[in-house]
């Protein structure tokens, strides 16, 4: 219930459109035609009011649409006393919106969770105590700490001895990366499970994950050529489009010619289709990790026969999994697989993980360990069962 109440208080114009349907129905098959007639145009013209209002705002901007060409055949098929004809016209231009905002708001949910990600916090060293200040107020040369599980803010250079990070985000590789004192880190990097210390080399908005989140972010906003192309012929489809109406009304003296040809001309599906494809398609790639630059570029995949690939990084899933084990004499393997499993349950790196995750696949009972000791880029020690 509560969605179907999301849904109308979403869609409003369209579920008038679809009760005006049922109503005029209704009243047509009682008989009451006259009541059916008024009731459908009255609907009509204050939809194409409404929408008329929007339109030259738009146009006023120096946006020109085909749209016209809809709200004109709204009012002239409500004229020339075609009433059902106008609903029609009504359900499909209403329909068209609410199936854009549909799409667009589900296509960029991908893109608002890659937004999301975006470092908003760093833990700046000052007298060596940390505070916690703005990304946007982090200056170069200042050193950060990042607590496990957390993001790097900005680009910098490692000042702590080793650190362990997933560069997934950013390069495709799933296994993670052991860095030492003195190399590169890059922003949107998720830290292993030490804090680590860095110096910053680049302010926010020039770091690697900044960029790439920016990216995307125009790559969503641009047109592709054959939408540029479309929104550049609108007026002369409208003009030619208003041609023909008045000379089929000329030459047939029938006022009903110069609205069913606008009816005719009327291109509600098309006019949402091609954009509302290229930001799902362009959302659900940047969900897969695959950054697109725009829509010119998305929509030569068409013509796309070969791909090359620079590693094989690029074509995982992003999470390692456990291949198989090689136990040593007098092991078997899975009493070695409980063992190891064991210790690394306590650990937060991702091969630790999924070393985990296929123990409890396989069913193998995992036992408590202690004197646990984790070291970055070393691994770790643990005795489980008296091993």
């Amino acid at each position: 219930m509560r969605s179907l109440v999301r849904r109308i208080r979403d869609y409003p114009a369209l579920t008038g459109a679809l009760v005006a349907a049922a109503v005029g129905g209704g009243l047509d098959l009682a008989g009451y035609h006259v009541w059916a007639q008024w009731g459908i145009s009255a609907f009509a013209i204050l939809v194409a009011l409404l929408e008329g209002v929007a339109m030259v705002r738009s146009i006023v901007r120096g946006k020109w649409g085909i749209d016209v060409l809809a709200i004109t055949a709204i009012v002239a098929t409500v004229v020339v006393g075609e009433y059902w004809a106008a609903l029609i016209i009504v359900i499909m231009f209403t329909g068209g919106e609410a199936l854009e905002t549909f799409a667009a708001g589900r296509a960029k949910r991908e893109l608002t969770a890659l937004l999301n990600r975006t470092p908003l916090i760093a833990h700046r060293l000052k007298n060596d105590e940390p505070e916690d200040v703005p990304v946007g107020e982090v200056e170069l040369g200042d050193r950060l700490i990042v607590r496990p599980g957390e993001l790097v803010p900005v680009d910098g250079i490692l000042e702590s001895a080793a650190a362990t990070l997933d560069e997934s985000s950013l390069t495709g590789e799933s296994l993670p990366v052991d860095r030492h004192a003195g190399d590169s880190l890059f922003s949107g990097a998720v830290n292993g499970s030490s804090v680590l210390t860095m110096r910053v080399t680049a302010r926010a908005e020039d770091s690697q994950y900044q960029r790439i989140v920016a990216l995307v972010a125009e790559a969503a906003e641009s047109k592709a050529p054959f939408v540029r192309m479309a929104d550049r012929y609108a007026v002369p489809f409208t003009v030619a489009a208003y041609v023909f109406a008045v000379a089929g009304w000329i030459w047939s003296g029938e006022a009903s010619r110069f609205a069913e040809v606008l009816v005719v001309a009327t291109p509600c599906p098309l006019i949402i289709a091609t954009p509302v494809a290229f930001i799902a398609g362009m959302s659900r790639q940047a969900r897969n990790g695959v950054i697109v630059k725009n829509g010119g570029t998305l929509e030569k995949l068409a013509r796309i026969r070969t791909a090359a690939f620079d590693k094989t990084g690029t074509l995982t899933y992003g999470q390692p999994a456990l291949a198989g084990i090689h136990a040593q004499k007098d092991w078997h393997d899975n009493d070695l697989l409980a063992i190891v499993a064991s210790a690394e349950q306590y650990s937060a790196h991702t091969l630790a993980q999924s070393i985990v995750t296929s123990t409890r696949f396989l069913g193998l009972p995992l036992s408590p360990a202690t004197d646990v000791v984790e070291m970055t880029a070393h691994g770790l020690t643990a005795t489980v069962a008296k091993r």
